[in-house]
């Protein structure tokens, strides 16, 4: 089992709730186990197991549901079009993929669709339940193969190249770039405060003044225009 994800990595906090989560994957092998070991997490309660994508937009419609654990090859409806799904339709809900895949075009559709997360299953049980309390935060876990693999691309790829489509709003301040620039680095919001001398907390107002005054969708696309700004 691997140890390297990248992201938030948010530790259970005494008191509060259990986070509701759905485990997703077209195989009972490994969808059963997984739910079950899930289950041990003080923190975590699995209120539903699903072998396809219409069966987690069901299951979170009976809710509630914090976060989806989501595979992407599934029959029926596929991980990522049950991704785009929630985003639309239930953006309260966090998802965190978890799969086999990590090429390229997987990667990117998966984040486009809105996930918060993308892990290997590679990824340990400790590592798998850090990324569902980060989602369920608002915050974001790619793991290593996954981090690097999306910066080859963005660096490699047309989203790279600079042009007025990508420049960044005249009103970000030098701050603000700063963060950018950290969020370009792969570096989750915990390591931006040690690095800039600020709480974690003012960490997020910058990255909410700058997704709102750039546009900016995600923290995947933050990487993308951090680094078609040359700031990264």
């Amino acid at each position: 089992m691997s140890d390297e994800v990248r992201g938030e990595v948010s530790e259970p906090t005494q008191g509060t709730r259990r986070l509701r989560v759905i485990v997703a994957d077209d195989q009972a092998a490994v969808r059963e186990p997984l739910a079950a070991v899930l289950g041990l997490s003080e923190d975590i309660e699995v209120v539903a197991a699903a072998a396809d994508g219409t069966e987690v937009l069901a299951a979170v419609a009976a809710g509630p549901v914090d976060v989806v654990l989501m595979d992407l090859r599934m029959p029926v409806m596929d991980g990522t079009e049950a991704t785009r799904r929630l985003t639309e339709e239930h953006p309260e809900v966090a998802v965190v993929v978890l799969t086999t895949f990590a090429d390229d075009d997987s990667i990117l559709a998966a984040l486009s669709a809105g996930a918060r997360g993308y892990l290997t299953k590679n990824a340990g049980r400790q590592d798998i339940a850090r990324a569902i309390r980060a989602a369920a935060a608002g915050q974001s876990v790619l793991d290593r193969e996954v981090q690097d693999r999306l910066l080859a691309t963005v660096r490699t790829g047309p989203a790279a190249a600079p042009g007025p489509s990508r420049s960044l709003p005249d009103d970000i301040t030098p701050r603000e770039r700063e963060v950018l620039a950290l969020i370009g680095q792969g570096l989750p919001n915990r390591a931006i405060a040690q690095q800039l001398f600020i709480s974690e907390a003012t960490v997020k107002t910058h990255i909410n003044n700058l997704f709102a005054k750039a546009d900016i969708r995600d923290r995947a696309d933050a990487v993308r225009r951090a680094i078609a700004a040359g700031l990264a």
